[in-house]
Formats: C-alpha cells, sequence, structure tokens
C-alpha cells in the first residue's frame, strides 16, 4: 500500500507501508502507533513539567531495553489526565531514512495520537494492520480482528499543535553513559577545584612567611635588590675570607715588625 503526499505534504510513516515522497518538499510526519509507547494516565498533578519529571519511571517496567525520548500532553476530556509517550529517536530517524525522507526535509513530527484521537471506526495503514481508537487511545491491531471502513485518508487529517523534536545525535551516547560522564566530569571538577584552592592556600602561606622573613631582617622590599645586597656580602665575605689567609701566611713566616691594611691591600714589613 502507498501512502501519496497530498498538497498538506503529510505522510504516515510506518515501517510495513511504501511511501511515495517528493524529496524536494517539507513534510509533516505522523507516526504509527508501531514507532512509540503510549499511556492514558491520571495523576494528581497540574502542569506538565510536573509530570515530564515522571515519565521514565512511569515507562520502566514497560519497555524494552533501549534509549527513549519522553513527551506528554494533556488529555483534555478528563481533568488531571495526561497522554504520554515514549520514543526512540533513532529508530524513528533510520526508518524514515530507509524511505529516502532526510531530516532536513521533515517539517514536524507527531504521534497518531495526537491527530487520529478523533477517529471513528477503524482504518487500514498496511497490508496486515489496522487503526483505532479503544478507550481514547489509538491503537495497532491485525486487520484480521477488525472490521476496517477503509485505507487511511491523509486528506482528512487535521494537524495537531502537538508535535516533537526528533534528537538526532543524542541516540550516539545513551542517557546512562551521558550520567556517567557527568559525574566524571563533575568529580574532575571537583579535584580541580580542591587542588586550586590548596594551591592557592599554600601560595598565600609562601606570601606571609616571605613578608615576615624580610621584616625579621630588614630586607629591602625588592628580590633584585636583596640579590644585589646578597652579591655584596658574598664579595665583602670572599675579601675577608683572602684577607685572614694571606695573614696567616705572613704570621707563620716570623720576623714581622710592620703590619698595614690600606685600600684593600695587606702590607707586611720585617
Amino acid at each position: 500500500m502507498k501512502f501519496n503526499v497530498d498538497k498538506k505534504r503529510i505522510v504516515f510513516l510506518d515501517p510495513h507501508s511504501s511511501i511515495d515522497v517528493n524529496f524536494d518538499d517539507k513534510i509533516d510526519l505522523i507516526l504509527s502507533p508501531s514507532l512509540y509507547w503510549v499511556q492514558k494516565v491520571s495523576l494528581p498533578v497540574k502542569y506538565l513539567r510536573d509530570v515530564k519529571k515522571l515519565l521514565p519511571s512511569l515507562f520502566e517496567d514497560i519497555l524494552p531495553d533501549g534509549n527513549y525520548s519522553y513527551s506528554v500532553y494533556k488529555d483534555q476530556s478528563k481533568e488531571n489526565s495526561f497522554f504520554i509517550f515514549a520514543y526512540e529517536d533513532k529508530k524513528i530517524i533510520d526508518l524514515a531514512s530507509s524511505f529516502g525522507i532526510n531530516s532536513s526535509n521533515i517539517a514536524s513530527v507527531r504521534f497518531a495520537q495526537a491527530v487520529l484521537g478523533d477517529l471513528e471506526g477503524a482504518v487500514k495503514i498496511n497490508e496486515t494492520q489496522s487503526i483505532y481508537v479503544k478507550e481514547g487511545v489509538v491503537t495497532l491491531v491485525p486487520c484480521c480482528w477488525i472490521e476496517e471502513s477503509g485505507d487511511i485518508n491523509l486528506r482528512s487529517i487535521k494537524l495537531s499543535r502537538h508535535t516533537i523534536t526528533l534528537a538526532q545525535f543524542g541516540h550516539i551516547v545513551d542517557n546512562s553513559s551521558l550520567y556517567k560522564v557527568a559525574a566524571v566530569l563533575l568529580a574532575f571538577s571537583f579535584l580541580s577545584f580542591t587542588q586550586y584552592f590548596i594551591t592557592k592556600q599554600k601560595i598565600y602561606s609562601i606570601e606571609e612567611q616571605k613578608s615576615e622573613l624580610f621584616s625579621k631582617y630588614d630586607l629591602k622590599p625588592t628580590m633584585f635588590q636583596n640579590k644585589a645586597l646578597l652579591k655584596k656580602y658574598k664579595d665583602i665575605h670572599s675579601n675577608q675570607t683572602k684577607l685572614r689567609e694571606e695573614l696567616s701566611d705572613k704570621l707563620n713566616q716570623g720576623g714581622i715588625k710592620l703590619i698595614t691594611y690600606k685600600n684593600n691591600a695587606l702590607k707586611v714589613e720585617s
């Protein structure tokens, strides 16, 4: 069975259907129930943002292994009632790609639940499966289970405002891996900050010791001045050492009458 794109450029994406697409057009993609998991739930919360926090836990006992994204919108027919969804971005993107649909040509993506929730009777979506609405939920069943009213008519579909955005690269690293990487980066950041803090404290301690030392020995305020002063005293020490050695040699000779020291020169008269 083929679904031709009408003037609205609507495409019903299902793994078992053929699709005739104008690759130059932007399309509105409707996802078959086979491409997502849906629940209709009543929750004691008021805002969607509160429901979004609960989505992974609401699906954790249902979903097979995989990397899932989640979505939710309110059920307008009942207070505190919500339609919640789980889906695999990569699975949908890969299927669309297999039909020749490039991600850049997708204008919007919607669940069949969001556009066919008011469907009356059953319609056929491929050679073996049909969809119909049961207790407000768009359900996928084998054709032999139910009598259809015909094939799905894309021209009669009214697009809803409930859309999703497919994460084109989110599937490369799953959520658990992202959490692990984030934990490692957080630990590394903590260690780096700790090392920085310790190093800063050591520098502060050395600066304090330096100030105390300079004050205690009345040193000059800069290292350049102190090095010059050190060189001066080293030269004095060297000259004094040399003078003592010369004086010791002369004294050992004996018969000395007069010893004079002038202009850094030692003179001995016998």
